[in-house]
């Protein structure tokens, strides 16, 4: 319950409800998903950029936030200005943002990654794409990818080199490596992205992964390494954090992966101690955004809702979710569990405040910090008669 705009009590809309996954309870339901910004500093730690991009959705009232996609080792890098966790160095340097969104009370979780065949491309600024000639020349650093097999993800693209049996038999230890140093780091909860064509995404898909080893062949096989890794991440964390895994609920191609692999992962994910499954899609065949699905407004909730309801596990929905209503309106059908707001929450980081008030809670700006909070609540009685609460001028007809 809250206060409503003539002081009487209020249901808080679902949105606005806590949410509770294994021990971690969540303000509410609205999460910053991963998005890569290719900023680290030196080693590929978290710095003072981060501190101040992620801790700002913090002030702007969302219940958790996600560090971008976090390399496991060096070879996985998307490229040279992503964040790693695979060393001490590393680990230290999170602390401070750790710190700052625990005393803020938003949830901090971070995205574990391996950019497979995609390693060794350029930032979403220069394109997303294989390094050019241009780019080279400008100090850009190049390494040998690895993948599935030697086939790279477009022409044009670097030749990855296939994972041997035995390097892939090893790679679990990699990601235990990285979820151990998340766990001492201080988040709250970790994401395996097994989704956009990266890695585990390309061990996923028939159309990147064609071994005839134990890796390969049937819909099993290819889900062998990214359920191993699942394994060996879930032990290395306290039975009290939750585990969220990333996918591409499809691939867009016709041979691809697609829903009804997606809610199979779904059913051995949760068996392995995965508590929700965050419905993203495509990014199988060149740049990560390349979606091959048509985009639309919620175009990826029906993933949501199907994996939710076919294989009982919570899911969270993203992908062109706009307004307060369109989101209160995914939660309360029980399409998913959490709403990701990804690029909206850059164009405006106070978008969780501002969806409360669009949902008729918040009116007196009790939920923002008290340091902004004050400000706002008094503004209110010198606009009366000519501004609304938030700011909207009222003009007579």
């Amino acid at each position: 319950m809250t206060d409503g705009p003539d002081g009487g009590a209020v249901m808080r809309p679902r949105l606005f409800q806590p949410l509770t996954i294994r021990n971690l309870t969540l303000k509410n339901r609205l999460v910053v998903p991963p998005m890569v910004h290719y900023r680290c500093d030196p080693g590929h730690t978290c710095g003072s950029f981060h501190l101040v991009h992620l801790g700002r959705y913090a002030l702007g009232g969302f219940g958790l936030v996600f560090v971008e996609a976090t390399a496991v080792e060096e070879v996985g890098l998307i490229n040279e200005h992503d964040l790693g966790l695979w060393n001490e160095v590393q680990v230290e340097s999170f602390r401070p943002l750790i710190a700052f969104m625990r005393r803020e009370g938003t949830a901090i979780g971070v995205q574990l990654a391996h950019g497979g065949r995609k390693s060794s491309s350029q930032t979403a600024m220069q394109g997303m794409g294989p390094l050019t000639e241009e780019n080279l020349k400008a100090g850009a650093k190049q390494w040998e990818p690895v993948g599935p097999t030697s086939e790279p993800v477009a022409p044009g693209w670097l030749t990855p080199r296939q994972l041997t049996t035995a390097e892939c038999r090893a790679m679990p230890a990699t990601w235990a490596n990285a979820a151990r140093n998340a766990v001492k780091a201080g988040f709250d909860t970790i994401e395996v992205h097994m989704a956009h064509g990266y890695l585990l995404a390309s061990f996923l898909s028939p159309v990147s992964n064609t071994r005839d080893d134990e890796y390969g062949g049937d819909r099993a096989g290819r889900m062998r390494l990214p359920l191993d890794i699942v394994e060996a991440v879930r032990r290395e964390m306290p039975a009290t954090m939750p585990l969220f895994a990333r996918v591409s609920s499809v691939d867009g191609t016709r041979d691809g992966w697609n829903m009804d692999d997606t809610v199979a992962l779904a059913r051995e994910l949760k068996a392995r101690g995965v508590d929700v499954i965050d419905c993203s899609s495509g990014g199988i065949g060149g740049a990560a955004t390349a979606a091959q699905v048509t985009r639309s407004l919620g175009f990826q909730v029906p993933f949501a809702e199907r994996v939710r309801n076919e294989a009982d596990i919570p899911t969270m929905a993203v992908g062109l979710i706009l307004e307060a209503q369109q989101a209160e309106a995914i939660i309360e059908n029980g399409q998913a569990d959490l709403i990701a707001v990804g690029r909206q929450s850059q164009y405006n980081p106070n978008i969780a405040h501002h969806w409360s008030h669009d949902l008729g809670i918040n009116n007196r700006f009790e939920d923002w910090d008290a340091e902004y909070g004050w400000w706002l609540e008094k503004r209110i009685r010198t606009m009366q008669g000519f501004a609304t609460p938030t700011g909207t001028v009222v003009r007579s007809a």
